[in-house]
C-alpha cells in the first residue's frame, strides 16, 4: 500500500542495521506456551547458529542466571518464554547496555507484537541474532520492579491472581467483575489522581502500561502504536453510574494509594505490591534487535502510519 504521507517509513527508519553480536546467549523457558520452544526445536535451531542456549529448569534463579551469564560475556541477551519472564532479563541487558532479543515462545508475546516480530515466525526471530536490526525502546517500572507491557490493579489484577486465569482468562475475568459488581463489601480503596486533578476513589481497574495503547482503535486496541514515548499510559475504570466511567492519560510517573496491598498482575504475573504504588518510565533504556524479516512495526502503529 503507498504511504504518501512518509509515516510508515520513518517508524520504520528508527530500526538501524547492525553487526552480529560475538557472544550471544538465548535462554529458553521451556513450559512458555505450552512447550511452543520445545516443539520448534528451538534449542537445537539456536546452538546451530552458533548461540549459547541455556534451557531454563524449574528450580533456576532467573535473575542470577542472567547476571552470571553477563557476567561471563555475552554481548547479546535473548529470552524465548512467556511475557512475565522478559522483563527480569531486559532490565538486566538495559544495565549493562547489551542488546535484548525477544523470541515469541510464551502464549501471548504482547511486546513482541508492539515490537513487530512477526509471532508465529518463532526459528525465524532467531535471525535477531545475526545481521539484525536495532533501536531503543522504553521500559517502565513499579515500586523499582521492571515491566514492558502492563500493570493492572484491581479488579483485573484479582482475576490474574485466580488460579482458573491461565486457562480460561475471559471466564475467570467476567466472574470476578460479576463477584466486585454484585458484593456490598468496600473496594480495594486504591485511589489516583488524573491529568486534571481529578482522584478517582475505589475504581474497579487501573491499568497502566509502558506507552499507551491504541484505545480508539477497535481492531487493533490491544496494542501499542509506539514504544518510545517516554510516557505511562494510564486508565482507570470507574464504578458504575458516573458520567464518565473510564479515564485515560499519560503520564512520566505516577502514584497509586492505599490503605493495604493490592493485588496486581504484573506483565501477567500475579503479585501483592505495597502502597505507595510508584510507577515511573525509564525512557529509551532498552536496546532491542529483531529479524530484518519482520515488520518492525506494531499493527496499530501499522494503522496509525497507513491514515
Amino acid at each position: 500500500m503507498p504511504d504518501p504521507s512518509g509515516r510508515l517509513d520513518a517508524l520504520r527508519a528508527k530500526w538501524v542495521a547492525v553487526e552480529p553480536p560475538q557472544r550471544p546467549v538465548l535462554l529458553i523457558n521451556p513450559r512458555s506456551g505450552d512447550g511452543k520452544a520445545a516443539r520448534a526445536g528451538l534449542a537445537e535451531r539456536a546452538r546451530e547458529r552458533g548461540i549459547e542456549t541455556i534451557v531454563l529448569e524449574p528450580d533456576n534463579d532467573l535473575d542470577a542466571t542472567v547476571v552470571e551469564t553477563l557476567d561471563r560475556g555475552a554481548d547479546a541477551l535473548g529470552m524465548a518464554g512467556g511475557d512475565g519472564s522478559l522483563a527480569p532479563v531486559a532490565a538486566a541487558a538495559a544495565e549493562r547496555g547489551v542488546p535484548f532479543i525477544c523470541i515469541p515462545a510464551g502464549t501471548r508475546n504482547h511486546f513482541a507484537l508492539d515490537l513487530g516480530v512477526a509471532r508465529p515466525d518463532l526459528v525465524g526471530a532467531l535471525d535477531a541474532f545475526g545481521d539484525g536490526l536495532e533501536r531503543r525502546v522504553d521500559m517502565a517500572e513499579v515500586n523499582d520492579r521492571p515491566f514492558l507491557n502492563n500493570v493492572s490493579l484491581g479488579v483485573y489484577g484479582e482475576a490474574v491472581g485466580d488460579p482458573g486465569y491461565r486457562d480460561a482468562k475471559t471466564r475467570t475475568i467476567l466472574e470476578t467483575f460479576h463477584a466486585v459488581l454484585s458484593s456490598t463489601t468496600p473496594g480495594p480503596g486504591m485511589a489516583v489522581t488524573d491529568d486534571v486533578g481529578r482522584t478517582h476513589d475505589s475504581p474497579l481497574v487501573v491499568l497502566v502500561s509502558n506507552n499507551e495503547y491504541a484505545l480508539e482503535q477497535p481492531f487493533v486496541r490491544g496494542t501499542r502504536p509506539r514504544l518510545d514515548s517516554g510516557r505511562l499510559g494510564v486508565v482507570v475504570l470507574d464504578r458504575t453510574g458516573l458520567e464518565h466511567p473510564v479515564s485515560g492519560w499519560n503520564a512520566r510517573t505516577l502514584e497509586v494509594s492505599a490503605p493495604a496491598p493490592l493485588p496486581a498482575g504484573v506483565d501477567g504475573e500475579s503479585v501483592m505490591l505495597l502502597p505507595p504504588i510508584l510507577f515511573a518510565a525509564r525512557p529509551a533504556v532498552l536496546r532491542v534487535r529483531i529479524s530484518r524479516n519482520h515488520p518492525g512495526v506494531s499493527p496499530s502503529g501499522l494503522l496509525s502510519a497507513r491514515r
